[in-house]
């Protein structure tokens, strides 16, 4: 539908660049109790990507929920981002997607038509999932704002989380980089249709394809359990991410870890490298750099453009995953027969410092 309404300009922050600065949600989530249910398989106090609750012998469920503002200025192609990156977490850790409720806040004096094309546009991609929207909430709000709650189902015995990586592991990724700096030179009018064109394209593509991918190796080699660690790359950066899984869990004996990363093995959409060039940076970004600066170091040949890529927030990015060495290829493979261009990014050394070495 063509609209006369740039949605862009109506948010301050676009897509997942809108989270909260992660160092304020860290400091909080760090002063609250743990979980003492047992069924909480896993919960918010280990910052994965989606929360499990045993429900019975063999099953569980995974529960996800993410909404934000206007990424793109067709309300139909939001409605679809939306939805993909909501669905994503469920994907990343292993599950199904099954059944959805909406999440939307909209101007009381917007124009309903452009509400209609949000909600048509996420509801043609949870059908593309097979996940039924079973209902919603909405509210005034004059900043926009759509997303979704998301219900799956998973074998608690094999759950993909995002720690759990180990000294000798292939980092592999599958999508290319560059959403944030795309969206905000889009917002700037400065964005070019080729760029735009490429990332709209992979936000709103599923990562079902790359679950499968994943799902058909662990089916494989069930006894060896290559697939160590599992993450969706969204609001806070390839770096960000990379960060949670290197830490680890102590606490459940998963120890911490150190990356090294090749900024050049990443594919970049076009206009991305640009975009960073001329300096259209989110205020996301610079919230990632100053969060997670400290653990990443960059070797001097690695240009500043790259390094701001690196701490761009992505909406519906894609998977960062630690493998074992000696199954690397297998997953490529897999990844290539499902249609996914994952890459190797680099690999997993003992806990090193600093926590993340960038070349």
């Amino acid at each position: 539908m063509a609209t006369p309404v740039k949605l862009t300009s109506m948010a301050k922050a676009a897509g997942c660049a809108a989270k909260l600065n992660p160092a304020t949600l860290d400091s909080v989530l760090r002063k609250l109790p743990r979980q003492t249910d047992p069924n909480v398989l896993v919960g918010f106090d280990t910052n994965d990507d989606a929360g499990i609750y045993l429900i019975g012998e063999g099953l569980a469920l995974v529960q996800t929920v993410d909404f934000f503002t206007p990424i793109v200025d067709d309300p139909f192609l939001f409605g679809q981002i939306a939805a993909a990156n909501s669905l994503s977490d469920v994907y990343a850790m292993g599950g199904r997607p099954i059944s959805s409720l909406s999440i939307v806040g909209f101007p009381e004096k917007g124009d309903p038509e452009i509400l209609e094309q949000i909600i048509r546009g996420g509801l043609a991609k949870m059908t593309e999932a097979k996940c039924s929207v079973i209902g919603g909430h909405s509210i005034r709000n004059e900043d926009m704002l759509f997303g979704y709650a998301v219900t799956g189902l998973i074998d608690p015995n094999r759950v993909w989380r995002n720690v759990g990586a180990r000294a000798g592991d292939v980092l592999l990724f599958t999508k290319p980089l560059g959403t944030g700096v795309i969206t905000t030179a889009l917002k700037k009018d400065r964005a070019t249709p080729e760029s735009l064109a490429s990332a709209v394209s992979a936000m709103s593509t599923l990562n079902a394809a790359s679950a499968a991918a994943l799902q058909e190796l662990d089916q494989k080699f069930q006894e060896a359990k290559p697939i160590h660690a599992v993450t969706d790359v969204t609001g806070f950066s390839l770096l960000g991410h990379a960060r949670e899984m290197a830490l680890g869990d102590p606490a459940h004996g998963l120890q911490p870890v150190s990356f090294e990363i090749d900024h050049a093995a990443f594919s970049y959409f076009p206009g991305a490298v640009e975009a960073a060039r001329e300096g259209h940076l989110s205020g996301g970004l610079k919230n990632n750099r100053a969060f997670v600066g400290e653990c990443a170091a960059f070797e001097s040949s690695v240009p500043s453009e790259y390094q701001d890529l690196l701490f761009d927030p992505q909406t519906s990015g894609g998977f960062l995953v630690a493998i074992a060495a000696d199954h690397a290829d297998d997953a490529l493979a897999a990844f290539a027969r499902h249609g996914v261009n994952a890459r190797r990014v680099g690999r997993v050394i003992p806990k090193a410092s600093p926590l993340i070495r960038v070349f």
